[in-house]
């Protein structure tokens, strides 16, 4: 009797046991699926251009930190910071009514290698340009209170009162080609300008030597 009751039972015991193990499987398979969608927004980052967010110039660091500088203001960006290598401004856009989108851009102005001796020696910068856009959305909160009236006796009317607040939920580097190509034509335009300046103002006179003061 012993031996013809274990058997079903160690079938019973196999098959939950294989349940188990399935469905631990079935976690794991979803756990990779679930990791692998993460690793998407990674997949594009190959580093084999570097044309998108980077561009050469004819001028000195200061110039093309300069006309960046003056590029941005004239696109109605509020300037954050500015010096001989480093530009930064921000802009507030409202795309929807419960939207608000900031955009920070930022130019880094590095001088480029000079050549090596003995030849034409003309300097260059490399202007490094990178947009941050920050996504914000407006979420409510319903905050409730009672009061009391006395006339009645303790009689409370429920108050309701909502705490609304621009919350941040989204941060991303802006990718866009066509953003960097735009705002590097306008940085090119005001260089050429301050140079074409530059070249138009005439030289500095020499003060003319006077007569040797008479010597005793």
């Amino acid at each position: 009797m012993t031996s013809k009751c274990s058997r079903p039972v160690e079938s019973v015991s196999s098959a939950r046991w294989w349940a188990i193990g399935a469905a631990l499987a079935a976690l794991a398979l979803a756990g990779c699926t679930t990791f692998s969608a993460r690793r998407i927004s990674y997949d594009t980052e190959e580093f084999d251009s570097t044309t998108t967010h980077t561009r050469t110039f004819a001028a000195t660091s200061a110039q093309t930190c300069e006309a960046a500088r003056r590029a941005l203001l004239s696109q109605g960006y509020l300037i954050t910071g500015a010096n001989a290598d480093l530009v930064t401004g921000r802009k507030n856009f409202q795309p929807a009514n419960e939207v608000h989108l900031e955009v920070e851009v930022r130019v880094v102005c590095a001088r480029e290698a000079q050549p090596a001796k003995g030849k034409a020696r003309r300097e260059s910068t490399l202007a490094f340009v990178s947009a941050l856009q920050d996504r914000y959305s407006l979420k409510k909160t319903n905050n409730s209170a009672s009061v009391g009236v006395g006339v009645l006796g303790s009689l409370s009317v429920p108050i309701s009162a909502s705490d609304d607040a621009m919350v941040k939920v989204a941060s991303e580097t802006v990718t866009d080609a066509r953003f960097y190509d735009r705002f590097f034509v306008l940085l090119d335009q005001y260089l050429a300008a301050d140079v074409e300046t530059q070249a138009d103002d005439p030289p500095p006179v020499a003060a003319a030597a006077g007569p040797a003061a008479p010597t005793t």
